[in-house]
């Protein structure tokens, strides 16, 4: 039998912090296709049942229009069950659809839904089951069991927190986890795996890289998985160094000429470096440079203008006041000195400082 795990989709995630409200609105309307694809995903390869570990929507009060969206794709697929484990996001959707015969969802305790010998466990993590949810547990050996929950694997107990040892040796065939945005897999015991399926789509530029789901193929001898793409852009970061050029131009033209993703990617150019001439508004050149190389381009300056300190420490200016007070500090090498020159000055002339 086969199933899909994934997990946070994020329906109704605000973009425009991160993206230009017309991209933004297009790319909210791409995540819900992300979800569509899969679905059709589903249909084409006769998967009957999909994991949802946790995120499905951006918010505990999810907009009617995106409750109807999701609500409504469950109801349009009978044929299909929907196992829904809310997570830290979606803490408080109410699962308030009435007569959804196939949509599947938990509570504080564990639940387990059973397809032939497959027993599909999953418990929403909330304080008072943080440590005694892993006692709790208790497949049957003889069974193939996948186990759904929502946070971030490591070696304490708490609210989002999976203490995977305490897991171990629970006849664990699959663990199916959400919570982190990009694919991750590694061993639980000899039997089982803990799989990250990541989320569909990436929404900005800390969900770099292919995202997809997850498709399971549960057999008599165990579970095989494969990460299936499904993403329609792709994020990108690209670090350049313009330690070498001599002006806005040249540096723009190097970094222009290192852009390696496709037209319909979003990419994130990080400027590093100590350079020496002004590189005041070098985001926006560069950004309209590259504006037809990729759906979006955002950069980000964080190069450090080296100074002669000799020709400015004389200025008679709070910038002069400040680099003499940087150059007569204790504790600190020139090349420490120089940086927070660099620094200070991007914050007194109005810039953004990381």
């Amino acid at each position: 039998m086969k199933f899909i795990h994934c997990a946070d989709i994020h329906l109704g995630s605000k973009m425009e912090a991160k993206l230009p409200k017309d991209k933004a609105d297009e790319r909210k309307l791409e995540v819900r296709a992300a979800f569509d694809r899969m679905i059709d995903h589903a249909v084409k390869n006769g998967i009957s049942v999909i994991l949802l570990s946790g995120d499905v929507f951006d918010g505990d009060r999810p907009l009617k229009r995106d409750k109807d969206y999701f609500y409504g794709a469950v109801r349009s697929h009978p044929d299909i069950d929907f196992v829904y484990l809310r997570g830290n996001h979606d803490v408080l959707e109410s699962y308030t659809e009435d007569g959804l015969k196939n949509l599947k969802t938990f509570s504080d305790e564990w639940t387990v839904y059973e397809y032939g010998d497959v027993a599909i466990w999953g418990i929403e993590s909330v304080k008072s089951n943080a440590t005694a949810m892993y006692a709790a547990l208790k497949p049957d050996k003889a069974k193939k069991n996948i186990v759904m929950l929502h946070g971030q694997i490591g070696d304490s107990n708490g609210v989002y927190k999976i203490n995977l040892a305490k897991l171990r040796n629970k006849h664990i065939d699959y663990l199916a986890l959400g919570h982190l945005h990009t694919f991750s897999d590694g061993e639980l015991e000899e039997r089982g795996k803990y799989v990250y399926s990541g989320c569909l789509e990436g929404r900005g530029f800390d969900e770099t890289g292919v995202k997809g789901f997850v498709e399971l193929d549960v057999t008599d001898s165990g579970v095989a998985y494969k990460f299936v793409e499904n993403s329609q852009r792709v994020i990108y970061e690209l670090d350049v160094d313009i330690s070498d050029a001599d002006d806005i131009y040249a540096a723009c033209k190097k970094a222009k000429g290192l852009i390696a993703c496709g037209k319909k990617d979003m990419l994130r150019i990080n400027l590093t470096g100590d350079v020496t001439f002004d590189c005041d508004g070098i985001e926006r050149e560069l950004e309209k440079m590259t504006a037809r190389d990729c759906f979006f381009v955002s950069v980000k300056n964080k190069a450090v203008r080296r100074f002669d300190v000799d020709a400015v420490k004389g200025d008679i200016s709070l910038r002069g006041e400040y680099i003499r007070t940087v150059l007569g500090s204790e504790g600190f090498t020139d090349e420490q000195k120089q940086r927070m020159i660099s620094v200070g000055l991007k914050a007194l002339g109005g810039r953004e400082v990381e």
